[in-house]
């Protein structure tokens, strides 16, 4: 990535994230990160690749973190429990603003728009690598589990940025630990031995 573009792209994304996709203009972004408007559609042609780029600079960060916790935890349990409060830690940065790809999902809702098929190429990663860990756990219905707990980020996520995000992260976690605990409650009642699960 050429600097102009790591700062083109950096600029927008600081801009796009605190103040909102529509809220902010391509001279806005051209004078911020001071660079000419040739320079700005030499990277991007249009404002649209610059958001689609924002979103996947956020996409890839998410991945990363997941992949952390998936390499730092031998144990499916452990690595569930991992993404859980990387994302609560997430929710209590300074100038957190909820998730960035719901908040572009809102700004442009046409399925056909290619800023919303990156939003939803990244949910469905999201939720397909979550169904992944939490099959490994076994005793739960993976499936369900891993929507259930999409459903727990993205209202710790919407009201993360609205109130004390404290007590919001803490009954995220907890949710958390309910899907698990479901999983333990179904095997003391089905009489199935525990196992060491590995991812």
């Amino acid at each position: 990535m050429s600097e102009a573009r790591a700062r083109l792209l950096d600029t927008a994304s600081g801009l796009f994230y605190s103040e909102g996709l529509h809220a902010v203009g391509v001279e806005r972004i051209i004078a911020t990160a001071q660079v000419t408007r040739a320079t700005l559609y030499r990277h991007f042609p249009g404002k649209d690749d610059l958001v689609v780029a924002y979103l996947t600079q956020a996409d890839e960060m998410v991945r990363a973190q997941v992949d952390a916790a998936r390499r730092e935890n031998s144990s499916a349990l452990d690595a569930v429990r991992a993404v859980g409060r990387a994302i609560a830690d997430s929710i209590r940065a300074p100038g957190f603003r909820g998730c960035a790809f719901l908040n572009a999902a809102a700004e442009y809702p046409d399925p056909d728009h290619p800023v919303h098929k990156t939003v939803l190429a990244h949910r469905q990663w999201f939720l397909a690598t979550i169904t992944e860990i939490l099959a490994a756990v076994g005793g739960i219905d993976p499936g369900p589990a891993a929507r259930h707990f999409v459903m727990l980020r993205d209202g710790a996520m919407a009201a993360g940025c609205l109130t004390d995000p404290a007590p919001v992260c803490e009954t995220f976690l907890l949710g958390i630990e309910g899907l698990l605990n479901s999983r333990r409650r179904t095997r003391r009642e089905s009489g199935e031995q525990p196992r060491d699960e590995r991812i």
